[in-house]
């Protein structure tokens, strides 16, 4: 996922998906806990696309107050 694209959706595509990746990780964490993760790598991967998304919408916040 590139930050140049989260940058030109809006805030509530951010959100929803968001809220999508956090599930995917849910369902992940439960796979690692019962051995049954193909991809662990998948994780990390995911973890860090949330933070893009948090930091994108953190910009986009501090641009609408100044």
């Amino acid at each position: 996922m590139k930050v140049a694209e989260l940058r030109e959706t809006t805030t509530d595509e951010l959100r929803k998906k968001e809220q999508d990746l956090r599930k995917e990780l849910f369902n992940l964490r439960i796979q690692q806990a019962t051995g049954e993760i193909e991809n662990p790598m998948r994780i990390r991967a995911i973890r860090k696309d949330i933070a893009k998304i948090l930091t994108v919408i953190t910009e986009k916040n501090e641009q609408k107050a100044s």
